[in-house]
């Protein structure tokens, strides 16, 4: 039984701001609960989508087929590619529509197009994950999976359930009919309870909380989307009826999916087919949906607090304090969670942040820059730091990776100099190239043509200076451009 991992990894995690963003959601973050031994054998320094890829190690699969968003494609074929035998294939959505259709778009590539992804089975065992789950044990993660494979290659639509520890009203939950092989029939899922009702499942036993994670054939879900929903089915097959492959990318036709309709695939299949199977997995899955999350997985000092960065709290107990650029100190607090990143900070009642998002809607509403991106904005070659800004000047601390480039370019409206702090850059300006090393520097005119390079195997650091009368990013003429970017 051939299984193809399907990571969804188009979500934007808002309630987890200041540290996720639209533009470096939370999948993209390593937040890795510290010192916390249930996580020994997974290396801290990954992220969760990483993570995701690591615990398939020991399952027999095929390299993974990851889906994210058009604007998170550098940053999705970076950590694949940091990920060791990890190649995978990466399927660009041009907009969010929900669960449903990117997992119909799998299938469809899969059943209709395996050559598309160096499958030799048109009908392999999709196994759906997504890519901003924690798992702790992932060796029951692993055994969970291996029980549903015979439910699944007889034609079932295999959820996977978690025992409940609590009476959690956040997560959706299944409640279990009669045994079936590994599993049980699903008898019903049920929206988010409130906590009496959330207690009641509890003492059942019946009910376990509903996971997001899957295993069928890709024909068996197809089969009954095609039931279901054929409208999803019809826009998505039209959606990859030709699909294009850029670079690391796999592209679909924008204007098809834009008529897709947005559903999930509870919603659009789980909760209507009678074909859905619910097998336990107690692996120790936290969907890690806001900050009192990792406080609960965390391991904490004395006073119950999790303390992360530079930190130091005097009388304070029960709290989540983070510290990414500088010193947080705390005093007389209780059950608050507090987050310091280089330019916002989150102060929030630990009973409240499932309404983090809240914020997020302000910061959107007045068009603010903080929902989408942090002042450490990553780039396919490398990444900046806005050091400071006024009203004519701007400063950032730019560092290219070795052997890449930025475009070749101009503006309309500002100047430019650059500083090299460490490493070699190449500078092209008009019909002139050159190097420059470590304290040399350059000045880039208003309206000249120029580009960026490291040719060296260290990475390039330079401050650069831009003045002028307008300095948003969005005035960059590309002229040459190796990442494909307009």
């Amino acid at each position: 039984m051939q299984i193809l991992p399907v990571i969804l990894a188009g979500g934007t995690g808002s309630r987890l701001w200041p540290l996720s963003r639209e533009q470096y959601p939370k999948q993209f973050l390593s937040l890795q609960p510290p010192e916390t031994p249930s996580f020994a054998s997974t290396p801290s320094s990954l992220s969760m989508l990483q993570q995701t890829l690591h615990r398939l190690a020991e399952l027999d699969a095929r390299a993974p087929l990851v889906i994210c968003r058009e604007d998170h494609r550098f940053l999705a074929a970076e950590q694949l590619r940091c990920c060791v035998n990890q190649p995978g294939h990466l399927l660009l959505e041009p907009f969010g529509r929900n669960t449903a259709p990117a997992i119909a778009l799998a299938a469809l590539l899969a059943h209709e197009s395996p050559e598309s992804l160096s499958l030799d089975d048109s009908d392999p065992l999709l196994l759906v994950l997504a890519a901003d789950h924690l798992i702790a044990d992932v060796a029951a993660f692993t055994q969970a999976v291996r029980a549903a494979l015979l439910l699944a290659d007889s034609g079932k639509l295999v959820t996977f359930g978690i025992p409940p520890q609590s009476p959690e009203t956040g997560y959706g939950y299944i409640k279990c009919g009669a045994a079936l092989g590994a599993g049980f029939d699903v008898a019903q899922f049920v929206e988010k309870p409130d906590l009496n009702t959330a207690r009641e499942y509890l003492v059942s036993g019946h009910y376990y909380w509903n996971s997001g994670m899957f295993l069928f054939r890709a024909s068996s879900y197809l089969q009954q989307l095609s039931q279901y929903r054929p409208d999803i089915l019809a826009a998505c097959r039209q959606s990859v009826a030709s699909p294009e492959r850029d670079r690391d990318f796999i592209r679909i036709d924008n204007v098809a999916f834009a008529g897709c309709p947005a559903e999930s695939i509870d919603y659009a299949v789980m909760e209507h087919t009678r074909e859905a199977v619910m097998v336990p997995m107690e692996a120790g899955w936290n969907d890690v949906g806001a900050w009192s999350s990792l406080w609960d997985l965390s391991a904490k000092d004395t006073a119950g607090n999790v303390v992360i960065g530079d930190v130091l709290t005097a009388q304070t107990h029960h709290c989540y304090v983070r510290a990414d650029s500088r010193l947080v100190a705390t005093v007389g607090l209780e059950n608050v969670v507090v987050i310091e990143t280089k330019d916002a900070v989150l102060v929030a009642a630990k009973d409240n942040v499932q309404d983090v998002k809240e914020i997020v809607a302000q910061l959107k509403a007045a068009q603010r820059p903080e929902c989408e991106l942090h002042r450490e904005v990553y780039r396919p070659w490398g990444k900046y730091d806005q050091v400071d800004s006024g009203g004519r000047h701007q400063v950032k601390h730019i560092t290219v990776n070795p052997g890449e480039k930025l475009s070749l370019q101009m503006h309309h409206h500002r100047a430019e100099h650059w500083v090299v702090v460490s490493g070699t850059a190449k500078v092209t300006q008009g019909d002139k190239t050159w190097l420059l090393t470590e304290n040399q520097s350059t000045y880039i005119p208003v309206g000249v043509v120029h580009a960026l390079e490291n040719p060296g195997k260290i990475p390039l650091e330079i401050i650069e200076v831009q003045s002028g009368s307008y300095l948003g990013e969005d005035d960059i003429v590309r002229f040459e451009d190796r990442y494909g970017r307009k």
